[in-house]
């Protein structure tokens, strides 16, 4: 049985064909999955997904008549999958559950750290050899403040580093983590944690409920010389609101890993075409943020976790076993 997998990056194809060696066969495409290239999969009872395909009722209803009944998605997020059409189409949905949460914890304290010591715009000052301090400075993080929206296992992650720094921890959540109180987190709500904190991270899932988290109304609750960061979905926060904000000469630094419209730009390059996207435009331009480019995850140690439960899935799905990993199971 040959697998098809989209959306694989240069790094990740010999990962993965080396795990599925003497198991099954698999294609690395680097094209992502969307109505357009669904086509390819014709013929492919597997199909190996990435966090930016588009799983949405038109690719759902051409996989399932193509023959594919288990999608594998490579990632713990699954808002880009509609899991009702999936369920109705008859097929397997599987994702990954967990991997390193250390991986995009201590991305985002990279993420904070570079629009607090200003790290971007030294590198670039330095390289043209210009050695001023001028717009450079700082705040040491000691004593100060941190709001972590979601203390989830990443979460967690998050706030240990926070504890080394030696900051006060807030914390907001549905539920909350017995580990983050014995470091001395305190949960207050959100609109709270937004007014006290000098940063604030977010690392909760995208849903529903979910969807811009960080709106107009919360982004102005929060500290004029705030930092925040986006490690986790780019939907949390509204990129709108945002930017006026940062027009209104408003925070410190924003780190964004995420982008609520990084479909079809993030993982690929678009260097040598014209981005029509007029707010990640406008975001570029603002010299206390820092844009990457969905990376937070991407260490050797959680995408090789994550390939390997993903061949966990597949060897699942073939034996007719069912594990925590699957959304949507296989049609009785």
């Amino acid at each position: 049985m040959e697998i098809l997998a989209f959306g694989v990056q240069a790094d990740e194809k010999p990962l993965i064909e080396k795990a599925f060696s003497g198991l099954h066969d698999v294609r690395c495409l680097d094209v992502f999955l969307t109505e357009v290239t669904a086509r390819i999969a014709a013929g492919h009872e597997i199909v190996s997904t990435s966090v930016n395909a588009d799983l949405g009722e038109g690719v759902l209803s051409t996989l399932a008549a193509g023959g594919t009944k288990l999608i594998a998605q490579r990632s713990t997020g699954f808002n880009n999958i509609d899991l009702d059409v999936a369920e109705r189409l008859g097929l397997t949905v599987a994702r990954v559950s967990y991997y390193s949460p250390y991986s995009v914890a201590e991305f985002a304290w990279t993420l904070a750290m570079a629009v607090n010591r200003r790290i971007v715009r030294a590198s670039n000052r330095t390289r043209d050899f210009d050695f001023r301090l001028d717009g450079l400075m700082g705040r040491d993080l000691r004593g100060r403040t941190v709001g972590v929206l979601g203390t989830g296992k990443i979460g967690e992650a998050f706030t240990r580093i926070a504890h080394g720094f030696g900051m006060r921890l807030l914390g907001w959540d549905v539920a909350e983590n017995p580990a983050c109180l014995e470091l001395g987190m305190r949960y207050v709500d959100k609109e709270r944690l937004l007014a006290e904190s000098d940063l604030v991270s977010l690392h909760v899932p995208l849903l529903p409920a979910t969807r811009h988290l960080l709106d107009a109304a919360a982004l102005r609750t929060m500290r004029d010389d705030a930092i925040l960061v986006n490690s986790s979905r780019g939907g949390l926060v509204d990129t709108d609101a945002l930017v006026a904000e940062l027009r209104a000469g408003r925070f410190t630094g924003v780190g964004l890993d995420v982008y609520e419209a990084e479909a079809g730009l993030f993982f690929v390059d678009r260097s040598l075409e014209v981005v029509d996207d007029d707010v990640l435009a406008r975001l570029m331009t603002f010299p206390n943020v820092v844009v990457t480019s969905h990376q937070a995850y991407y260490t050797v140690d959680a995408v090789g976790q994550i390939i390997a439960t993903t061949v966990q899935n597949v060897l699942d799905y073939t034996a007719g076993r069912r594990s925590e990993n699957v959304l949507v199971p296989a049609a009785s």
